[in-house]
C-alpha cells in the first residue's frame, strides 16, 4: 500500500512540475505597442499552453481520483474480509458452547 501511495505521489509531483513550467509562458510583460502587436501574433501559442495546462490538470485530477477509488476498494475489501473472519470465529465459539465439537 505504501509503495502505491509513494508511486502516485511521484506521478502527481511530475505532472505538477511539468504544469509549472508552462506558467512562465503565460506572463505578459511587454511594454511597447510593437511588442504588444508581436505578442498578439503569439497569443495563439499561449492559448496552446493554457490548453496543455488544463489537460495536465485534468489528467492529474483523474489519476488522483483513480488512486482514491483504489484505496477505497482496498479498504472495503479488508473490511469484508474481517467480517468474514469474525463470522467464522463466532461459529467456532457457538459449536464449542453447544458441545458439537471437542
Amino acid at each position: 500500500m505504501e509503495a502505491s501511495i509513494r508511486r502516485s505521489l511521484q506521478i502527481l509531483l511530475i505532472f505538477s512540475s511539468i504544469s509549472l513550467q508552462f506558467f512562465s509562458g503565460l506572463s505578459d510583460d511587454s511594454s511597447s505597442s510593437k511588442e504588444k502587436a508581436a505578442s498578439h501574433a503569439t497569443s495563439h501559442g499561449s492559448t496552446g499552453t493554457k490548453v496543455a495546462i488544463i489537460c495536465f490538470a485534468l489528467v492529474a485530477v483523474g489519476l488522483f481520483s483513480f488512486f482514491l477509488f483504489k484505496l477505497y476498494q482496498k479498504k472495503k475489501r479488508e473490511e469484508q474480509y474481517a467480517r468474514l473472519l469474525k463470522l467464522f470465529e463466532e461459529d467456532d465459539e457457538l459449536e464449542l458452547e453447544l458441545g458439537l465439537r471437542d
